[in-house]
């Protein structure tokens, strides 16, 4: 698309988010229903939210105007916060990490693909430098000490050449012996039925019964032929069937993408010039314009010097460094103002000398209380919208585009370029600011000159600076230790599969369904790539220090955990229990390996700290052949290190677990702040699933193959069961013979009876698991008619009961 469509397509966001600002605003001040109700309109918020920032995201992706990316990233980060403040609203209300937005989506007539969040590409593109020079150094470590991921994923055994000859010979020998058995098969048919023709004394047909009887069979079979294309025409006619090009990437897709490439080097060509032009144009102002605001600041200064020694008798403090110098005396007044204000402050405080401190008295304050008692109850009865961080952020943004981008004239400025104009209003603010700090100075110490010279007054010294340490060998330490590893790079597109058709009429008929693989994937980005990805974001958004995936084996858990490393370019560290058994032993050298990881995390944020099999640091009871690895080193100090984490530090704890009913509940659930439960695949996904790992792996779907009787029959089967199967199936050699033997289901079949499935008893445990989670015990109070905030204050006054026994004792 050109510079004038993403202008278009810009304007036209930035009118549906103004709208949309203005109905935000309008349903903040009016009273709201019931909970569904309110559910709905917050839904409803989500999901246009989601349409905006996906306009603002291709927008800022392709726009090559180095000033207007400047507002855009400001707004595209106040929507991604304002997502994240919507999703914690809704999850508070209803009680359960995943929504449903069908009939949203059918209101509103968009697809489901349209709820899919993007991870904004700036989280890579702005890093990249620095991401590609981080892995360098990670391999090269690894080369080093000889942990490389080469080694461990392709173990090579020796095999002395003696014994690998005899294994080739018997390999061609056994072939040979095939063929020779083939062979033998074939001359032993041909005499059986030579012999049988003897014996039964058949006739040879005449030539025109032959002919006729050919005739028929190629009639036959024309016009199969015929009949199966024309079936294949019309089910493409009625879009039942894809076209014959349908997987092929078009001629028009190939285009785009190499449109989007140059206009990103483009875009990489205009930053750089409005970098320098920053330079170029600030040095100019400071040599032409830099003398006149010099010597006007000056005038200014010591014209409010003798009008104070006028009025007051006597020089006036100069505002110190920190409080903003002259700035703050003169910020948006003439002189006489700033004598005025003076005067008036006198009068003041002789004012406050005179009267005396009066004491409020206790029935006011007793009215206060009550009225505010009244306000909170008001409050609590109405429910209303918590205040967001963003808004301002975004209303900002917005009114900043009207006032200076809507009805901008830009004919002058066909490439987009950097405006001058705009750096120079911006810079001659920042040299203004620079030359007040030097004439501070200056005037600070001529205002001292006069005070000694009147009042004989001294000088106070400065304070000194600290020195900030590097990082260099802590990483090198942490790589050899094995602690910090190199995340595989896999996307999160790449974990395959489909949206829940269903969840909302289920629910409105009280059923509790079961996350697909889509929703799992949408909660990974929310809780865990938005924040990491953006500083702004992460710190004012509602704060997720840490994170755990709990399902069966094979569902993806660990794949999730390397897609938020690939996605935001995070480090990962591995705090697994068998990871680190046996390094820094003693509470004095495990205190010593978190003080590492973490110093280490928040000077190259962001970074995920993974811990693998996590409930075994919260065993009830540890296993006698665990033991010796001390499983539960980290569990008091996991607790300590959240507290610790501020929202600053763009740092995510995930814990992935397959057996989390072997860990105690109270203490695991205290850690670990939002517990997504990864499921099966569904129908749905399993298709998509079946589909999309044959193509990937050299497959090709023909009407032979019944992807939607594999789908079927591998019900309780888990995303890596299926990926195995595939490639179990799919060798070199079986997908060159796919020309004139296409595949079938039943090749499959074989392959995964050799695996063991998921049973439904599994599934109900986990759910059994998470129902006595916080979160799931609120759920199911909400779905039996009780009331989550009774039990609260039942749980509150039970601890207060405890508590007072404590202290009796």
């Amino acid at each position: 698309m050109s510079n004038a469509m993403y202008n278009k397509m810009w304007h036209q966001t930035q009118e549906d988010l103004g709208s949309l600002l203005v109905k935000e605003a309008e349903k903040r001040t009016e009273p709201l229903g019931t909970q569904a109700f309110i559910l709905q309109l917050l839904a409803t918020f989500y999901v246009n939210y989601v349409q905006i920032f996906r306009d603002l995201e291709d927008v800022y992706d392709q726009m090559v105007h180095p000033q207007k990316r400047i507002l855009i990233r400001k707004i595209l980060d106040g929507v991604m916060g304002r997502i994240l403040e919507l999703k914690h609203e809704m999850v508070e209300l209803e009680l359960t990490e995943f929504q449903y937005f069908d009939d949203i989506l059918q209101d509103l007539k968009l697809a489901p693909q349209q709820l899919d969040i993007p991870i904004p590409k700036y989280f890579l593109k702005e890093k990249l430098e620095v991401v590609k020079g981080r892995e360098k150094i990670l391999s090269q470590i690894l080369a080093d000490t000889g942990f490389s991921l080469s080694d461990k994923k392709y173990p090579i055994k020796p095999m002395p050449l003696e014994e690998a000859v005899k294994v080739i010979q018997v390999s061609e020998r056994a072939r040979q012996g095939r063929l020779r058995a083939m062979f033998m098969k074939q001359i032993y048919l041909q005499d059986c039925r030579a012999k049988q023709a003897r014996l039964s004394g058949e006739k040879f047909a005449d030539m025109g019964a032959a002919a006729l009887r050919i005739q028929k069979v190629w009639r036959g079979f024309r016009q199969c032929k015929r009949t199966e294309r024309e079936r294949e025409e019309e089910m493409i006619f009625l879009g039942m069937n894809p076209p014959p090009s349908f997987h092929e990437v078009s001629d028009a897709v190939l285009q785009a993408d190499r449109v989007a490439h140059l206009r990103n080097e483009v875009q990489m060509r205009h930053e750089e010039e409005y970098r320098d032009a920053l330079v170029t144009i600030q040095d100019n102002l400071r040599l032409m314009e830099g003398p006149d605001i010099k010597e006007n600041l000056q005038d200014q200064i010591r014209h409010w010097f003798i009008e104070c020694r006028n009025l007051t008798g006597s020089f006036p403090d100069y505002p110190k460094e920190e409080e903003g110098g002259s700035a703050v005396i003169f910020s948006n007044k003439t002189p006489q103002q700033v004598i005025e204000d003076i005067l008036e402050s006198q009068e003041e405080e002789e004012k406050s000398k005179k009267k005396k401190k009066k004491k409020e008295s206790k029935p006011e304050k007793e009215k206060e209380k009550k009225e505010t008692k009244e306000k909170n109850k008001e409050e609590e009865e109405e429910w209303k919208m918590s205040p967001s961080v963003f808004l301002p952020t975004m209303e900002e943004g917005n009114n900043t585009y009207r006032d200076l981008w809507k009805n901008r004239d830009e004919s002058w400025n066909f490439p987009q370029g950097y405006d001058p104009e705009m750096i120079k209003e911006v810079k001659r603010k920042e040299v203004e600011s620079e030359i007040r700090m030097q004439v501070d100075e200056l005037m600070r110490q001529e205002l001292k000159n006069l005070k000694l010279a009147v009042n004989r007054e001294k000088e106070s010294a400065a304070k000194p600076g600290k020195k900030n340490k590097t990082t260099e060998s802590l990483y090198k330490e942490l790589v050899e230790e094995g602690l910090l590893i190199q995340s595989l790079k896999v996307n999160l597109s790449d974990y395959i599969g489909e949206y829940s058709y269903l969840g909302t009429t289920l629910r409105q008929v009280s059923i509790e369904p079961m996350p697909s693989l889509l929703d799992v994937r949408q909660l990974v980005t929310l809780y865990g790539i938005l924040p990491l990805g953006s500083a702004a974001v992460h710190e004012k958004a509602p704060l997720v220090k840490s994170l755990l995936l709990a399902g069966p084996s094979g569902v993806g858990k660990k794949m999730l955990v390397h897609a938020i490393c690939t996605e935001t370019g995070a480090n990962l560290f591995d705090l697994s229990a068998a990871n680190i058994a046996g390094k820094y032993p003693g509470k004095s050298g495990l205190q010593m390996m978190l003080h590492l990881v973490f110093k280490v995390a928040r000077q190259l944020q962001p970074s995920v700290v993974w811990i693998g099999d996590t409930e075994k640091i919260f065993y009830k009871k540890v296993p006698q052949a665990e033991k010796a690895m001390e499983p539960k080193r980290l569990k008091k100090q996991l607790p300590k290190i959240l507290k610790l984490l501020k929202p600053e530090d763009r740092i995510l704890i995930v814990g992935t677990t397959h057996r989390p009913f072997d860990a105690e509940l109270q203490s695991f659930c205290r850690v670990y702040q939002k517990i997504i439960l990864v499921p099966r695949p569904d129908y749905a996904s399993r298709y998509v699933l079946w589909k999309q790992i044959l193509q990937r792996n050299g497959g090709v779907i023909t009407e032979a193959l019944n992807v939607s009787c594999l789908a079927k029959i591998s019900d309780g089967f888990t995303q890596g069961d299926i990926v195995h199967v595939v490639k179990q199936v799919l060798t070199e050699r079986r997908v060159r013979q796919q020309q004139y033997k296409p595949l079938m289901a039943v090749e499959f079949v074989a392959a995964l009876t050799s695996m063991s499935p998921v049973y439904q008893e599994e599934e109900d445990s986990f759910k059994n698991w998470y129902a006595k989670t916080p979160m799931g015990k609120k759920r199911a109070l909400v779905l039996t008619g009780g009331n989550p905030e009774n039990e609260k204050d039942k749980g509150k006054k039970k601890e207060n009961k405890g508590k007072k026994e404590k202290m009796k004792k």
